[in-house]
């Protein structure tokens, strides 16, 4: 019985490592994309449409994949998209004041 009992609790843990790897892999490949989202969206907001766009999709993957929740994607997203409009609003209201 003890034996059983050892072997379910070793496989338990071969998959729970295996799950984290994974989830580690996308929750960086989440926030690599995140991160270098802002930054372009501060250094050169013209081009930041696309790397939004990319942090998004990573986001809808980690969600789909449950390695973040549903709501937290979502929020992550607003946040990104209301710092690039706020930013692309900004910019020609700079530009013509100059």
């Amino acid at each position: 019985m003890p034996k059983k009992r050892i072997s379910r609790h070793a496989k338990h843990l071969r998959q729970s490592r295996k799950r984290r790897l994974a989830s580690m892999s996308i929750k960086s490949a989440v926030k690599t994309g995140v991160s270098r989202a802002r930054a372009v969206i501060v250094s050169a907001p013209a081009e930041a449409g696309q790397a939004v766009r990319s942090a998004s999709r990573a986001l809808d993957k980690a969600a789909t994949k449950g390695v973040i929740h549903k709501r937290a994607a979502a929020r992550r997203k607003s946040r990104l998209a209301r710092r690039l409009n706020r930013t692309l609003s900004a910019a020609p209201e700079q530009t013509s004041q100059s």
